[in-house]
């Protein structure tokens, strides 16, 4: 898999939300939004992610998930 890096700009207030998100997800396990600013900081990464890569143009956009989840999984 290519290991270009990607960057993603994030207000100083958008990102104290998104990391109080995430804690609560590794404290926790599971994700659950509990503010609305929550809900707009991963809208607003998404549609950053998404103009920012290519891949969920591809047509074998499955089979280049599925190498992106192998790269980055945890290895045992």
């Amino acid at each position: 898999m290519n290991e270009e890096r990607i960057t993603i700009e994030l207000s100083s207030s958008e990102a104290l939300v998104l990391f109080e998100f995430l804690s609560r997800f590794s404290e926790a396990g599971k994700l659950e939004v509990v503010d609305q600013a929550e809900e707009r900081v991963l809208w607003d990464v998404c549609a950053s992610l998404g103009s920012s890569l290519s891949q969920p143009l591809a047509e074998d956009y499955d089979a280049v998930m599925a190498s992106a989840r192998a790269d980055v999984r945890d290895k045992n």
